[in-house]
C-alpha cells in the first residue's frame, strides 16, 4: 500500500509535512549538496531583516544535554540581497515555493519587509517571527503580548495576499491567548514554538558560556514542552498549526501532528546532522505502516 504523506497547508499541497526550520537550513545552498533537497515538503529560509545583520559576538552557541544554546543574532544579509541574490540562485536547486521567515523590529519594519516578499513567487508562505529570545530590541517583545503580536499581525496582512503565519515564543504564561490574539487579527496560520530562553556558564573561567549570555535552547530536550503547545493551540484555534521544537525523527512528526499540527518544523537536528530531515521524509512511510496510518492528513488533531 502506497501511504500519502501529503498535507495542506492554507491551500498549498506539500509532498509531506517535513520543512527546516528558520536559521537552521539557510537558503538551502549549504545542504544541496548533501541530497536533493526537493524532497522536503519546503524550507523556511533565514530569519531576514530589513537591515543587513552581523549578529551578535561570538561565541554565540553552547552545547547542553540533548540540545544547544544559540545566540546568533538574526545575522542575515538584509532583504533587498535576499530577493536580489538568494531568491534567484535558490531558483536553480529548489523548484518549490518556500516559506519566507521575516523579523523586524518595529511593526515598520514588518510590514516592510513582508510587502516586498510577498512579491516574490517562490514565497508560498510568509512566517512572521515575533519570537525571537536572543535579539535586543523587538523580536520575542512582540511576541510575549497578546496586543502587540496582534498588532503585527494586523499590519502584516495589511499590505500582503499570500498566507501570514506567526511564529510564536513558548517564553509566555499563556501562549493560547497570544495565538487566539493573532488568529484574531487575521493570521492564516501559526507555527510553534521557537526557542526557550536558556544559559550555560564555564565554570572554569566563571563566566557566561556565549557572550549574548542567554541564548534561544532548543534540540530533544524541549519536544515535550512543544507538543503541549501545539496540543493547547490547535484545540484552541481554528486556523493551521506548524509545530516545532525538538522534532528528531519520523515518529516525533506524527506525535506532534496527532497533537494537531498540519506540518512539523525540524531545527537543531539539522545542524547536528545535515542528513536529519531527509532520514525522517523516508522513515515516515515506515512509521506510517507500523501504526496503520494511510493518509496523514487524517490525523491531524485526533488526541483529543
Amino acid at each position: 500500500m502506497v501511504r500519502d504523506t501529503s498535507v495542506v497547508l492554507s491551500g498549498w499541497r506539500l509532498d509531506n509535512p517535513v520543512i527546516p526550520a528558520s536559521g537552521t537550513f539557510g537558503f538551502g545552498n549549504e545542504f544541496k549538496d548533501f541530497y536533493d533537497i526537493n524532497i522536503l515538503g519546503t524550507f523556511s529560509f533565514k530569519g531576514t531583516t530589513k537591515e543587513p545583520r552581523f549578529g551578535n559576538p561570538t561565541p554565540r552557541i553552547a552545547e547542553c544535554t540533548a540540545g544547544m544554546i544559540n545566540a546568533v543574532g538574526l545575522q542575515n544579509p538584509g532583504i533587498d540581497h535576499v530577493i536580489a541574490e538568494e531568491l534567484p540562485r535558490m531558483k536553480s536547486y529548489f523548484h518549490k515555493p518556500v516559506i519566507a521567515n521575516i523579523s523586524g523590529f518595529s511593526i515598520e519594519e514588518y510590514a516592510y519587509c513582508c510587502e516586498r516578499i510577498d512579491k516574490e513567487e517562490q514565497v508560498g508562505i510568509i512566517e512572521v517571527n515575533v519570537s525571537c529570545p536572543n535579539v535586543r530590541h523587538g523580536g520575542m517583545s512582540f511576541g510575549t503580548s497578546p496586543e502587540a503580536a496582534a498588532e503585527v499581525t494586523r499590519a502584516v496582512k495589511a499590505v500582503t495576499t499570500k498566507p501570514v503565519y506567526i511564529k510564536l515564543s513558548p517564553n509566555v504564561t499563556d501562549i493560547v491567548s497570544i495565538a487566539k490574539a493573532c488568529e484574531e487579527a487575521g493570521a492564516d496560520g501559526l507555527c510553534l514554538i521557537n526557542t526557550l530562553l536558556g544559559m550555560r556558564i564555564d565554570t572554569m573561567r566563571r563566566k557566561p558560556v556565549i557572550a549574548n549570555t542567554m541564548g534561544g535552547f532548543s534540540g530533544a530536550a524541549i519536544f515535550p514542552l512543544a507538543v503541549r503547545m501545539v496540543y493547547q493551540v490547535a484545540s484552541a484555534c481554528k486556523i493551521p498549526v506548524i509545530g516545532c521544537g525538538g522534532v528528531e525523527s519520523a515518529s516525533n512528526v506524527i506525535e506532534m501532528m496527532m497533537a494537531g499540527a498540519t506540518a512539523v518544523q525540524v531545527g537543531a537536528a539539522n545542524l547536528r546532522d545535515p542528513y536529519a530531515s531527509k532520514k525522517i521524509v523516508e522513515a515516515l512511510p515506515l512509521e506510517m505502516e507500523r501504526l496503520g496510518i494511510e493518509r496523514l492528513q487524517d490525523i491531524i488533531g485526533i488526541v483529543k
